[in-house]
């Protein structure tokens, strides 16, 4: 066998991938969603949809290459302590202080806070944020924060701390996990962060009650990545870039999808996705 032979049948082998549909947004100017019936009566969002075909490689075999800071988003193993995470006591009592551990050991950050956690169950014909329904899977790519948000976002949850927090590097980081059953049903893609243009990157307000966030859309661009984990575990998490203060892979966006090679019959996707701000000394 030739060297040249011996290198080939060495290298490994390429990724398969899936064809699937992602809801990216047309460009457009002041962008806006609300989050609960707007109070004039008008439209709830202003967004165009841009729905494209996309390739979406199966990165399991090489998962563990990836990381937060290239990019934007990796893999990790952890068997959660809650037996029962729509359990709001338990959710808080253990699967807070379980997300802030698993973003320590990942990032090395000095200080790990959760600040929020969303469940979400996925039913047939359902709309997200309907009322007294469970949260549906986000079929918008998106960053949950901006350049602008990331900041604020740290002011709104700590205060007075903040400005002293914000001189050292910060970065939000979601730790996403399926429960009850692995996330065969509209699995998470992935945007890679280092394919991802900026100009690319959409900023839209999100409107609540009593504040108003911004997160990014994301227009199509034929040079993006996107990657997925199949049948992700419960006892596995995808840790996701929303932001950092630091020049390393700043945003990972990322939605849901139907995966067309989901099997009939497989269980509606259950996940929870805790929000995390790191701290580094």
């Amino acid at each position: 066998m030739s060297a040249k032979t011996a290198a080939r049948s060495n290298a490994p082998a390429p990724l398969q991938a899936v064809q699937a549909r992602l809801g990216f947004t047309r460009p457009g100017e002041g962008l806006y969603s609300y989050a609960y019936e707007p109070p004039d009566g008008g439209p709830r969002t202003n967004i165009t949809p841009d729905e494209r075909l996309v390739s979406i490689a199966d990165v399991r075999p090489v998962a563990d290459t990836f990381s937060l800071d290239v990019e934007g988003f990796a893999l990790v193993r952890h068997q959660s302590a809650v037996r029962d995470f729509w359990d709001e006591a338990q959710t808080l009592a253990l699967g807070h202080p379980e997300a802030a551990e698993i973003v320590k050991s990942a990032t090395g950050a000095s200080r790990v806070v959760v600040f929020d956690h969303t469940l979400r169950r996925r039913m047939t014909g359902a709309e997200d944020r309907a009322a007294g329904l469970p949260r549906q899977p986000a079929t918008r790519v998106h960053v949950d924060q901006t350049l602008r948000s990331g900041p604020q976002r740290v002011r709104d949850i700590l205060g007075d701390q903040a400005d002293d927090l914000l001189r050292r590097r910060a970065a939000i980081i979601n730790v996403w996990r399926p429960i009850g059953a692995p996330a065969r049903d509209w699995p998470l893609a992935l945007g890679d962060a280092g394919s991802i243009d900026p100009a690319d990157l959409l900023p839209s307000e999100l409107r609540f009650p009593h504040r108003t966030g911004e997160i990014y859309g994301l227009a199509y661009n034929p040079s993006q990545r996107w990657c997925y984990v199949p049948d992700l575990r419960p006892d596995e998490a995808l840790l996701i870039k929303c932001w950092d203060s630091a020049d390393v892979a700043r945003f990972a966006p990322h939605t849901a999808f139907e995966d067309p090679t989901t099997p009939p019959g497989t269980p509606p996707r259950e996940s929870i996705e805790f929000r995390t701000i790191a701290f580094f000394d």
